[in-house]
């Protein structure tokens, strides 16, 4: 009875250990290729389904000096230089501060258009707002992401015992206390 069991635990441990190795790689890149793909869109009018409201949201950021079809363009430059950043894993430091300057574009609609977001019946989310609404996951994925980089603050040295692009977690800390 005792051997079942210690089978399924090291299974665990084995899948723990896999996870640990290779969980932050796996949602660093899939980040990466979802601002890829929805980089590229913005390259090929009226393929991206959030065009519209990048437009109108760029136009009100900037208070109309960059005209919409140059700011989608803009938009789509910074979403895919972003996701071949996070999918090639280097530079990493300079992914988050696009993911900053990204995630303060994205969040703008909430602020600034919150009624055409939340214009469903009881006020809804529309199609719209759901799409802003996504980006919550995106965020947070991209919080993770950015806890991996070291000396992430400019003038901030990292720990000595870290290397630069090797993530660091409390579960990374425990397992190599176990050791």
């Amino acid at each position: 009875q005792q051997a079942p069991i210690r089978r399924l635990q090291n299974i665990d441990a084995a899948l723990h250990r896999w996870l640990v190795a290779h969980s932050l790689a796996v949602l660093r890149i899939s980040l990466g290729v979802v601002f890829l793909i929805f980089g590229v869109l913005k390259f090929f009018p009226e393929h991206s389904p959030a065009e519209p409201l990048t437009i109108k949201t760029i136009e009100a950021v900037s208070f109309d000096l960059v005209p919409g079809d140059v700011g989608i363009v803009l938009v789509g430059a910074l979403e895919s230089a972003l996701g071949i950043l996070l999918i090639i894993g280097r530079w990493l430091k300079a992914a988050v501060y696009l993911l900053i300057l990204q995630f303060v574009g994205v969040l703008a609609p909430l602020v600034l258009f919150t009624g055409r977001l939340f214009a469903g019946p009881d006020h809804a989310p529309t199609l719209e707002g759901q799409y802003v609404l996504k980006d919550f996951i995106l965020l947070a994925a991209g919080l993770v992401v950015a806890s991996t980089v070291p000396g992430f603050l400019p003038g901030a040295d990292p720990d000595e015992t870290q290397t630069r692009g090797t993530p660091r977690t409390d579960w990374t800390e425990r397992e190599r206390a176990s050791h």
